[in-house]
């Protein structure tokens, strides 16, 4: 079992300094044994950036979306009654109770529960912060630009934030999203899904990211400022956001993403 005083050193190591801004995506179950478990790793992060650093973490909510791949998966074979009696049962989002998705992973459920963290509003794409930064991270975000420059991600790379993959790879890299949409031609869709008011439909940027493993093992291939260490059973990197984005836009300018 790794113990918080361990992972704290470990991630001294790999660079993550006091005052950082440090978007963290997380496998627990690739890091193995911790001590405290979700609790420990983020006791041990919130050592590494000291008091002046600002945790982050994606706690999006497809499940209360009509629009999403979980819906769709959820609905498929099911009558047109079932599927209504489906959608009455989603629950409305609500920014103080509403947990994440367990697709982000329970690091982000814990960072969100944590005392002092903030979380913004959008009711599909939200994102939380625990710190100084943490009400400028999350106080604005349209429903227009879930994962755009507006939004939490895109202040991220304003701060020059550093994203931590603990076990993770780079096909979950949400920051890409920031170079997709500065590509030419971004389709626009409609999104559906329960607020905190009730249902609510918007249009915003039609976003994937099926194409994200190609394209982060070429930022990886060019990037200068990337840290990767091995910490429990996990292979671990520390990534700067905006040096990534600018590269991924850089590649899709010169090799557009498969549609």
């Amino acid at each position: 079992m790794i113990s918080v005083a361990a992972l704290t050193a470990a991630f001294t190591a790999m660079g993550v300094r006091p005052g950082t801004v440090l978007h963290v995506q997380a496998s627990l179950r690739a890091l193995g044994p911790i001590e405290g478990g979700a609790g420990g790793v983020v006791d041990a992060l919130s050592e590494a950036l000291g008091p002046d650093g600002t945790l982050v973490a994606f706690t999006a909510t497809p499940e209360n979306s009509s629009t999403s791949r979980i819906y769709r998966a959820a609905v498929a074979g099911l009558s047109p009654a079932e599927a209504e009696a489906y959608r009455e049962r989603m629950p409305r989002f609500d920014p103080a109770t509403t947990p994440a998705s367990p697709t982000v992973g329970a690091l982000s459920e814990e960072i969100r529960t944590r005392p002092g963290a903030l979380r913004s509003g959008h009711p599909q794409t939200s994102w939380a912060a625990v710190g100084p930064l943490a009400a400028e991270i999350t106080a604005h975000h349209p429903l227009t630009s879930h994962l755009g420059p507006d939004s939490p991600l895109g202040r991220l790379y304003d701060l020059d934030a550093r994203v931590l993959q603990l076990g993770v790879g780079m096909a979950r890299f949400t920051a890409f999203h920031l170079a997709d949409l500065r590509q030419p031609g971004v389709q626009v869709r409609e999104y559906r899904c329960v607020a905190p008011d009730g249902w609510t439909t918007f249009q915003a940027p039609d976003l994937d990211d099926l194409h994200f493993a190609d394209l982060g093992a070429r930022v990886l291939a060019a990037a200068a400022g990337v840290t990767t260490a091995r910490i429990g059973a996990a292979d671990c990197r520390l990534v700067p956001v905006r040096e990534a984005v600018d590269l991924a836009d850089r590649f899709l300018r010169t090799t557009p993403a498969a549609s």
